[in-house]
């Protein structure tokens, strides 16, 4: 018995370890864009922390690709699901050594923060992303609808790409979630 109970816990260390170095889409909605233009708007929630490794390299002067990925599907019972929309968005967190600053940015826009815990505050919460036209949904058909975010390690350099293979420490990502695509969206 005491060496199940041994066992049961040395178990239970790799798997807290391996939950800390996940990613977690807390909440995803999809809505009407307040523009007027009919597009569909993704609103979504992540839950991570860095690991240290990724934080060091940070420190270091490696930039950190994130990417959010989207897809919207119309489900059909005759064949496979038809994918309407894959879209993508990447951040950039970087932290300059000269200004003591972290940056993110996304395209052409950067935001400078004081501290990795800001910079990541902004990063978890994605707010009115236009991943679609209203045009693509219509009211008698069904749709399902998907969204993850993962770190890009193949935009890491070289020498740490080799990293990324020999360690658990460099995989962060979340599993697809589910998001719910409501008849109001096609009215």
């Amino acid at each position: 018995m005491a060496l199940l109970a041994t066992l049961c816990c040395l178990w239970a260390v790799p798997v807290a370890a391996l939950a800390s170095e996940r990613i977690v889409v807390r909440a995803a909605e999809l809505s009407l864009g307040s523009d007027g233009e009919g597009a569909l708007v993704l609103d979504a929630a992540f839950d991570f922390e860095l690991p240290a490794v990724l934080e060091d390299a940070l420190k270091r002067g490696i930039a950190l690709y994130f990417i959010v990925e989207f897809e919207l599907y119309r489900t059909r019972w005759w064949w496979f699901d038809k994918k309407l929309v894959s879209a993508a968005r990447t951040f950039r967190l970087s932290y300059s050594p000269l200004t003591r600053q972290y940056r993110l940015a996304s395209g052409a826009l950067a935001q400078p923060f004081d501290t990795l815990a800001d910079a990541l505050a902004v990063l978890r919460r994605l707010r009115a992303w236009r991943v679609a036209d209203r045009s693509l949904i219509r009211p008698d058909d069904d749709y399902k609808a998907q969204v993850r975010m993962r770190l890009d390690t193949s935009q890491l350099p070289r020498p740490f790409q080799i990293n990324v293979l020999t360690s658990r420490e460099w995989t962060l990502a979340s599993d697809w979630r589910h998001v719910q695509v409501s008849a109001e969206l096609a009215r």
